[in-house]
Parts: C-alpha cells; sequence; structure tokens
C-alpha cells in the first residue's frame, strides 16, 4: 500500500508528466516570440547603420564637390566629369553645379604674449574672481572597514582656524610696544626735526677760538709726540 501511496504521491504532486509538458510548451512559444523580437532589432539596428553610412557618405561626396569646385565645366572647356564622348554628364559634374566653392579660411596665429597682453586688468576692465559655490560632496557609497563618517571628516577639514594662544598673541612684548608707541608720538608731536647733541659730541669738530688777552693759541703740546727730549741750544758749551 505505501509503495503504491508513493508512486501516486510522486506522479501527481512531484513529477507530473502533463504540468512538465505544459511548462516546456509555453517554454518553446516563449523562445519564439524573443527570437522573433530579436530579428525585428537586428533587421532595424542593421537598416540604421546603413543609413547612417550613406548619410555619411553623401556627406562627404558633398564636401569633395565643394573642395573640387574648380574642376567644374565652364562654357568654353569641358571639365574632367563632363566628357564630349559621353552621352550625359557624370553625376559629380551635376553634384558640383548644385554645391558652393569651398571657402578657405585663413588660421590665426595667436602669439604667445596675446593673453599675457590683452587679458591683464585694468580700471575698466576689473579682475574677475571666481564666486561660484564649491560643489556638495558626491554621495559615495561607504567603504567597508573602519572609517569614519564622510560627513566628519569633512566637517573636521574645513572647521575655521583656532590658534592657540602663542600663535594669537604677538611677537613683541608690550614694554617693547609701548616704547614704539611713545617713539612715533614724539615724531608726530616734535617741532623741529634738528636732532639733539650732547656738548661733547657738539663741539668736538668745532676749532678752538683763541682769545684777545692772550698771545698764544691753544693747541696740543709736540712733547712726547714729534720729539722726545727738550732741546735748549743756549746752554750748549760748543756749537754742535
Amino acid at each position: 500500500i505505501q509503495k503504491r501511496w508513493r508512486g501516486y504521491y510522486v506522479r501527481k504532486y512531484i513529477h507530473n508528466y502533463y504540468a512538465l509538458k505544459k511548462y516546456l510548451e509555453a517554454i518553446s512559444v516563449n523562445n519564439e516570440i524573443v527570437r522573433n523580437e530579436l530579428q525585428e532589432y537586428a533587421e532595424m539596428k542593421e537598416n540604421e547603420d546603413k543609413r547612417k553610412d550613406l548619410e555619411k557618405k553623401e556627406k562627404e561626396k558633398k564636401y569633395q564637390a565643394r573642395k573640387m569646385h574648380y574642376l567644374l565645366s565652364t562654357e568654353q572647356i569641358a571639365g574632367i566629369y563632363n566628357s564630349p564622348f559621353r552621352k550625359s554628364p557624370d553625376p559629380m559634374e551635376l553634384l558640383l553645379r548644385k554645391s558652393k566653392p569651398l571657402s578657405h579660411r585663413r588660421q590665426q596665429i595667436k602669439s604667445p604674449f596675446a593673453y599675457e597682453l590683452h587679458d591683464w586688468p585694468t580700471c575698466r576692465r576689473p579682475p574677475t574672481f571666481s564666486t561660484a559655490q564649491l560643489l556638495p560632496p558626491i554621495g559615495r557609497q561607504k567603504p567597508q572597514g573602519p572609517f569614519r563618517d564622510t560627513a566628519e571628516v569633512l566637517r573636521q577639514r574645513y572647521k575655521p582656524l583656532e590658534p592657540t594662544l602663542r600663535v594669537a598673541a604677538s611677537i613683541n612684548s608690550p614694554l617693547e610696544k609701548a616704547r614704539e608707541e611713545m617713539k612715533k608720538e614724539e615724531w608726530r608731536n616734535r617741532i623741529h626735526d634738528n636732532e639733539f647733541l650732547p656738548f661733547s659730541l657738539y663741539h668736538k669738530n668745532e676749532k678752538y677760538d683763541p682769545s684777545i688777552h692772550r698771545s698764544g693759541k691753544y693747541a696740543q703740546e709736540t712733547y712726547g709726540i714729534k720729539h722726545f727730549r727738550e732741546v735748549q741750544p743756549k746752554k750748549w758749551v760748543t756749537d754742535k
């Protein structure tokens, strides 16, 4: 009984022949539909590529016709595409008649100093500074690993400067700053610019003016400079 019941259960619910056959038929129909759609898409793509190639060739042919417009026939001389031995002119001849000659543009040679001479800021054209705001950071996925949040890293990177007391304080001491202020105040409030010199320095380079009551001049003695012994010729015994 168990064997027959197991066979019945397997054939009906696990390996159902009719359900499997129906499933395979549905798959074959679906495959046929997909093949037809792919075939239509391939044909459409091929036709589009052909159309683009034809447009490219036509554009190239028109460009060549404009470039070789000098080969057009005149009333006196026939061109190379309009041979008198042909019954009708070449299609290129007809295309040359329809197209316009290609204009030759002169290439402007930019001087290496053009930017330096013409783009300098003047009084009428002040320098322009970029006022565009910075773009927000790109929203990327958080990388795997023990990394901090992107917003926290950006906040730490662009936080305002908070200098320490040593950096914020002035290099000069308050005493030196006060002395400097006093010198500036004295220079600003003085009446004349004559520099004050002490008496010893002021009279150093002046010559001595002799008095009227004295016949001799005040000068440095020569003893010890020109000679080292006093000479008295009157006390000499001989005339040596």
